[in-house]
C-alpha cells in the first residue's frame, strides 16, 4: 500500500462564509467519489485558500462531515502569485491506497479548471464543471 496525493481546487463567486465551507464540502465529496476512498483510507488533508478568502475556515466544513472528525486536517494561505487564480480553494488529500499513481483522478471544479487543464482532458470528468 502507498499514500497517493489527490490533488483539488475550486473556485468561489464571493469572500463569505457559507460560500466558502459549501465549496470545501462539495470538492471534497468530489474527491472521495471519483476515487472511491473513505475517510479511514485519508493519512491526512491539507487545505489552503488564496489570500482574499478569509470569511471562513475552509477545513471547517470538513471537520462537519460525518466520519471526518478524526482525518488530520491543516489549513494554510496560498502563495500569492501575481496574476495567480483568485478566490480559490485547493486540497491536497494524501489517501492510503492500492491504486497507481496514474489510477488517482484530480477533481478541479468552475474557474479552478485553469490550474491544470491536462489533468481534465483525457477523460470524461463530471467534475469539470
Amino acid at each position: 500500500m502507498s499514500v497517493r496525493g489527490i490533488r483539488g481546487a475550486i473556485t468561489v463567486e464571493a469572500n463569505e462564509e457559507q460560500q466558502i465551507l459549501d465549496a470545501t464540502g462539495q470538492l471534497l465529496k468530489g474527491i472521495v467519489e471519483v476515487n472511491g476512498i473513505v475517510p479511514e483510507d485519508i493519512a491526512c488533508v491539507f487545505v489552503t485558500v488564496t489570500q482574499d478568502l478569509d470569511a471562513a475556515f475552509p477545513a471547517r466544513a470538513i471537520r462537519e462531515l460525518a466520519g471526518w472528525e478524526r482525518v488530520p486536517l491543516m489549513g494554510s494561505v496560498e502563495m500569492a502569485v501575481k496574476g495567480g487564480l483568485e478566490r480559490c480553494v485547493r486540497l491536497m488529500v494524501l489517501v492510503n491506497t492500492d491504486k497507481a499513481q496514474s489510477d488517482i483522478r484530480h477533481v478541479y471544479m468552475g474557474g479552478a479548471q485553469v490550474l491544470r487543464p491536462d489533468l481534465l482532458n483525457n477523460r470524461d470528468d463530471f467534475f469539470a464543471r
